[in-house]
């Protein structure tokens, strides 16, 4: 798979997510992550919840379900999860993206 991440950022260390298809790249900070996430096939993610999300779309197409409103965000959108809705999402093959979790032990490093 190629990547639209420069060196910097494929330097970071990959961040260990369960899902198939993903390369994802872990900035971790003090009190939140942000995570450099490109996907190779489809996934569906199943219902979840967290702390907010905030992220901006790079490449691709995301299905994004809250609260039952599903809405499709594309190559230079940005969504913002709050803190505690649950949703579910279809990532489509391709997928590339920046999202930052309000939550410094989202994921850990591989």
């Amino acid at each position: 798979m190629s990547t639209i991440f420069p060196d910097p950022i494929r330097q970071l260390p990959q961040a260990d997510i369960p899902m198939p298809g993903i390369t994802a790249y872990l900035s971790q900070a003090e009190n939140h992550q942000i995570i450099f996430m490109e996907f190779s096939q489809d996934v569906e993610v199943p219902e979840h919840a967290h702390e907010s999300q905030w992220g901006v779309v790079l490449e691709g197409q995301i299905d994004l379900t809250m609260n039952g409103v599903e809405k499709t965000y594309r190559k230079g959108d940005r969504y913002f999860i709050p803190g505690g809705v649950k949703h579910t999402s279809k990532i489509y093959a391709g997928y590339a993206d920046m999202t930052y979790f309000n939550q410094k032990d989202r994921y850990a490093a591989k």
